[in-house]
C-alpha cells in the first residue's frame, strides 16, 4: 500500500549533502507537512508514496537550500549600490552606511526586509543569520513571515558610539533591546523565524554589555552574533584599550563559545585562530565585501588556516553596498576561487567544500545542524529546483563543479521553505513581486533624499 505525501520532487540529479554526500541520479524528495519524509531513487519512491502533487523532472538539478550566515536586511537593501565603491572601511560605514540606516522609517523596514527575503529565495537561499541592523522588529518579522523564508533576526545594538542620535542607546537599555527582541521574536510564522542575541561588535560594545550578550544567550538558549575584524580598526582599538587583540579580550570576558557567529574575521593572527578554534566559534566569510572594501583578505586572511583548526567557516553576503548582491551562488564561486590564487595553490577550497560551507557549514552557525543544510529524512523541507535547460548549465557532467563554478541564482526554477513552495517557476507564490520592484524603487529615492548624503555617480546622467 502506497503513503500519502504532500510532494514529490524529482530531478536528474539529487544532491544530498548527506554524510556520505550521496548524488542520486534520476533521484527524487518525498515531503509531508514542513519534513522530508525520504530521499532516493525516483523509482521506488514513486512506487512506494502517492503524492498529491509530483514536480521536477529529468532537466532538473534538486539540492538543498543555501544558509546565508550574514546579511544586512535592512538599512542597505532599499540604497543597493548608492555608496560609491572607492570609499575606503572607515568612510564606507561611518560617513555613509549608518546616515543611511538611520533614516529608514518602519514601513521601509519592513518593506527592505522583502526585497532583500525575496532576491535570497529566487536565488536559492532559503535561511539567513541578520547582520542585527533592525530597529523595527515586529513590522521587520511581519514583513519576513509573509514572504517565507526562514531566518534568525535582532537588533542594532551597542553603547559607545555617541552617534547618529536615533541609535543611542546606554548599556541598560542595549541590554534590555537584546532580551526583548528575544523574548518578542521566538519562534515566530510557524518558528521560521526567531531572534538571536546581537551586537553591532568592532569597538561598540563595552565589557559589561558583551558580558550581557553572552548572558542573553545562555539564558535564552540562542546564539550570539557579531561583526569583528575585517580591517585593522578592531584590533587596532583593542590593543589601545586592553593591551589585547580582540579574540583574546573576548574570550577571557567569556563571550566566545560553539554557539558564537562572528563575522570577517580577516585581521586575526593565530593566537586568536588558537583560541577562536578552542571556543567552537563559527566564522562568516563575506568575500566580496573583503573585496569590495579592499579588507587584505587575499593577502593577510587566514580563511584557509580557520579550516584547517577545525573552526566552521560559513559564507556570508553581507549588506547591499558592499556586495550589491544576495545570491549566495557568487559568494560561493568567489570562495572557491579566492585563496586557490592567494596561496596558488589548486587544492584550496574545491568545488565541493565551498559547497559544504554555502550548505552544511551554515547551518551549523546557525545551530540547525540537524534542521537544515542537507536532503535527509527528518530534516526541514528546503528544497531547491535548478533548471538545467540553460546555458550556463550545459552540457552537464559534474554537478558540484557546475553548481559552483558555472550556476548560480539565475537556473533556479522553484523553490520549498519547510515544504511551502515559495517560489514556483522562477516566480514567487507569496508576494506581488510587480508591487515589490515599484515600492523598493520609490523608497530607494525617498531615503536617499532625506539622508543628505550625494549623488556620487561618477558619469553624468543627462
Amino acid at each position: 500500500m502506497t503513503k500519502r505525501i504532500d510532494t514529490l520532487v524529482k530531478g536528474w540529479y539529487v544532491v544530498t549533502m548527506n554524510k556520505t554526500r550521496d548524488i542520486i541520479r534520476d533521484g527524487a524528495v518525498a515531503i509531508r507537512g514542513n519534513k522530508i519524509v525520504e530521499v532516493g531513487k525516483a523509482s521506488v519512491l514513486e512506487a512506494k508514496y502517492e503524492a498529491a502533487e509530483t514536480l521536477g523532472g529529468d532537466r532538473f538539478v534538486v539540492t538543498p537550500g543555501l544558509v546565508n550566515t550574514h546579511i544586512h536586511i535592512t538599512g542597505e537593501p532599499l540604497t543597493r549600490g548608492y555608496v560609491p565603491d572607492d570609499t575606503p572601511f572607515e568612510e564606507n560605514v561611518f560617513q555613509w552606511l549608518c546616515p543611511l540606516y538611520s533614516v529608514y522609517t518602519a514601513e521601509e523596514e519592513r518593506l527592505s526586509a522583502q526585497l532583500s527575503s525575496v532576491e535570497m529565495l529566487k536565488s536559492g537561499t532559503t535561511t539567513f543569520l541578520e547582520a542585527g541592523t533592525i530597529r523595527c522588529i515586529d513590522e521587520v518579522v511581519d514583513g519576513l513571515d509573509e514572504v517565507g523564508i526562514r531566518g534568525r533576526v535582532g537588533k542594532w545594538v551597542w553603547d559607545l558610539p555617541p552617534e547618529p542620535d536615533i541609535y543611542k542607546q546606554n548599556t541598560d537599555a542595549a541590554i534590555a533591546n537584546i532580551n526583548d527582541t528575544i523574548e518578542r521574536c521566538t519562534d515566530v510564522a510557524d518558528g521560521r523565524i526567531s531572534a538571536w542575541s546581537m551586537l553591532v561588535g568592532h569597538t561598540t560594545a563595552s565589557d559589561p554589555l558583551w558580558r550581557a550578550a553572552r548572558e542573553a544567550a545562555d539564558h535564552h538558549g540562542v546564539g550570539l552574533n557579531f561583526h569583528m575584524s575585517p580591517a585593522k580598526l578592531d584590533p587596532e582599538g583593542f590593543i589601545a584599550e586592553f593591551g589585547q587583540r580582540p579574540m583574546i579580550h573576548l574570550n577571557e570576558l567569556g563571550v566566545l563559545s560553539d554557539d558564537t557567529s562572528m563575522t570577517h574575521c580577516v585581521h586575526v593572527d593565530d593566537n586568536e585562530l588558537d583560541v577562536m578554534a578552542h571556543a567552537g566559534c563559527s566564522v562568516a566569510h563575506c568575500p566580496t565585501t573583503a573585496l569590495k572594501v579592499a579588507y587584505g583578505v587575499t593577502q593577510i586572511g587566514k580563511i584557509p588556516e580557520m579550516v584547517m583548526r577545525g573552526i566552521n567557516v560559513s559564507i556570508g553576503i553581507d549588506g547591499n553596498n558592499a556586495s550589491n548582491y544576495a545570491d549566495m551562488y557568487r559568494a560561493t564561486y568567489l570562495v572557491a576561487g579566492l585563496f586557490k590564487d592567494a596561496r596558488m595553490d589548486a587544492q584550496m577550497f574545491p568545488a565541493e567544500k565551498a559547497y559544504e560551507m554555502a550548505t552544511l557549514g551554515g547551518a551549523r552557525t546557525m545551530l540547525m545542524e540537524d534542521e537544515i543544510g542537507s536532503l535527509e529524512a527528518g530534516k526541514f523541507a528546503d528544497v531547491v529546483v535548478h533548471d538545467t535547460d540553460r546555458p550556463e548549465w550545459r552540457p552537464l557532467l559534474n554537478v558540484m563543479n557546475q553548481l559552483v563554478w558555472s550556476a548560480d541564482g539565475r537556473g533556479v526554477h522553484t523553490v520549498f521553505v519547510g515544504g511551502a513552495k515559495i517560489v514556483d517557476a522562477g516566480r514567487m507564490t507569496t508576494i506581488d513581486e510587480q508591487i515589490l520592484w515599484s515600492q523598493s524603487q520609490a523608497a530607494g529615492e525617498a531615503i536617499t533624499q532625506r539622508s543628505g548624503l550625494p549623488d556620487k555617480s561618477k558619469y553624468p546622467i543627462i
